[in-house]
């Protein structure tokens, strides 16, 4: 049954706001920009905003600041206003904008993955992450920037360009997920698409200061179509837990909208946890010092709450967990290169590929290929590994029920550092000294959540990691709201927000 609307005031909600001065009043007198999508949602259920009004208002935040962080690569403006003109649905987020990182097919629209391959290539139909959103009432709004086929931990694509972090514009926002997590950083849009296969949800969301989690394998309805090693799981990135847990239980596997908010976690729980914390990665390097004394402080939060914490770590044999996990990173781009010539349709040459592929990905395709023939069975030692390591967590949490570590090694990297182009051998020494941290539980299907709990001293967000037995999101959702009672962060906004916000000029960025 259709909700009760507020019909929009076409004279305060031009189709199109104009730049300048007006446009800098309207700003100043958008309503929605500190509310998190429920609230939102709850506005339009109760009929005091109507679903345009929220969109224009998301249009204009993304006209004044986009082009200084370049978060979203394509805006949806006829078919989102379409949309937002129908009547109201039910669903827990109806009428709210949303972003979809560009690994993720919106039927009719580009879908590119941030390849220069698939620059003109668009989708045919929506994947099931997208239907679930349009489902729950979402208002597609457009896509945002993502790596080279999700491939890396910052978001520097050859095609759409970097995107840059909203707390220092010189720094990387993380990756891959990295367009999602600026724009909802800088409050473009309150929550927005993303996928974790290595870190890509947590990475970005520790890098911007935002709330992600990456589910469970299997929770979540999966991707449209899997590559060979891919371990990714979609969910979204966000300013608030309740909106991470409401967008979770509407998008699983075996869920839907119906009877979501009796399965939704919606607050803390009474029940005091056994909490393990480290600051070492599994290759036994540690965390530099501003990190590792972040990751301590919100120990001792959890102490102070009445959890049992102490340090402690399941031991891994490191270096040949860092090897498996590198399979299953290469193995999509392995296969890509192999079956170039028909993607290209029979045009496949070496010069033909340097043109559209990235140096990062061939490398990726070339390491895989290499040690594919050393020996048969590289993809069956990888999971069978896995499985191994997969059985002596299980045995940490028996012990435990929450492991803290750090999300990223170090402070967000300074654009160009984890580039696409930096040479093949010196971007991998980088990267698996940067997420060492993260990949683990992707590769043996256990959540974990990136909690913005931390500021380092030139104010840059610091994300706490905290993980759980596989399929207990419920465990980490409840104690997501406590830690985000204790020590709120949805008021903390990056300077180049925060500027424009006091000086009533947000949207005259210079």
């Amino acid at each position: 049954m259709a909700l009760r609307q507020r019909t929009p005031d076409r004279r305060a909600l031009p189709l199109r706001l104009a730049r300048g001065a007006f446009f800098a009043f309207i700003h100043r007198m958008d309503p929605f920009f500190h509310l998190d999508a429920t609230a939102q949602a709850d506005l339009v259920r109760r009929g005091e905003a109507h679903p345009l009004e929220l969109l224009d208002a998301a249009f204009a935040r993304i006209d004044a600041l986009n082009p200084h962080i370049n978060a979203v690569t394509a805006l949806f403006e006829k078919s989102a206003r379409r949309q937002a003109m129908q009547p109201v649905q039910g669903g827990p987020f109806a009428g709210v904008p949303y972003l979809i990182k560009d690994l993720a097919a919106v039927g009719g629209a580009a879908l590119t993955y941030g390849s220069r391959l698939f620059a003109n290539n668009v989708a045919r139909r929506n994947e099931a992450i997208v239907r679930r959103a349009l489902q729950a009432g979402f208002i597609l709004a457009g896509k945002t920037n993502t790596a080279e086929f999700g491939l890396l931990p910052t978001t520097e694509p050859l095609l759409h360009g970097a995107t840059r972090n909203p707390w220092d514009l010189e720094r990387s926002p993380g990756g891959s997920s990295g367009g999602a997590a600026a724009a909802v950083a800088a409050g473009l849009v309150p929550v927005a698409q993303g996928g974790d296969g290595g870190g890509s949800i947590r990475i970005p969301a520790s890098c911007c200061g935002v709330f992600g989690l990456k589910p469970s394998r299997g929770t979540v309805v999966p991707p449209l179509r899997r590559s060979p090693g891919d371990l990714s799981v979609n969910l979204c990135l966000s300013r608030s837990v309740r909106d991470t847990a409401r967008q979770l239980c509407a998008c699983e596997a075996d869920g839907g909208i119906e009877g979501l908010d009796a399965r939704c976690v919606t607050g803390p729980s009474p029940r005091r946890l056994r909490i393990a914390f480290s600051t070492r990665t599994f290759l036994g390097t540690q965390a530099e010092p501003e990190v590792k004394a972040a990751i301590e402080d919100v120990a001792r939060l959890c102490e102070s709450l009445g959890h049992h914490v102490e340090e402690a770590a399941p031991v891994l044999a490191g270096e040949e967990a860092v090897t498996h996990f590198l399979a299953f990173w290469a193995a999509g781009p392995a296969m890509l290169v192999k079956n170039f010539w028909l993607i290209r349709l029979k045009t496949w040459c070496a010069t033909a590929k340097a043109n559209v592929l990235e140096p990062w990905t061939l490398g990726l395709a070339d390491w895989f290929l290499a040690e594919e023939r050393k020996g048969p069975g590289l993809m069956l030692r990888a999971e069978r590994f896995f499985e191994v390591v997969g059985r002596e967590l299980d045995g940490f949490f028996d012990r435990y029920d929450v492991h803290l570590t750090p999300v990223l090694r170090r402070l967000p990297p300074r654009l160009g550092e984890l580039a696409p182009t930096v040479p093949f051998e010196t971007l991998l020494a980088r990267c698996v000294d940067h997420i060492a941290y993260t990949p683990l539980h992707n590769a043996v299907g256990t959540p974990a959540m990136s909690v913005p709990l931390s500021i380092s001293a030139g104010g840059l967000p610091i994300g706490s990691q905290f993980a759980a037995r596989k399929g207990d999101e419920r465990t980490l959702l409840h104690l997501a709201y406590e830690l985000e009672a204790a020590r709120p962060w949805a008021g903390r906004l990056p300077p180049l927000v925060a500027e424009r916000i006091a000086t009533g000029n947000a949207v005259a960025v210079t």
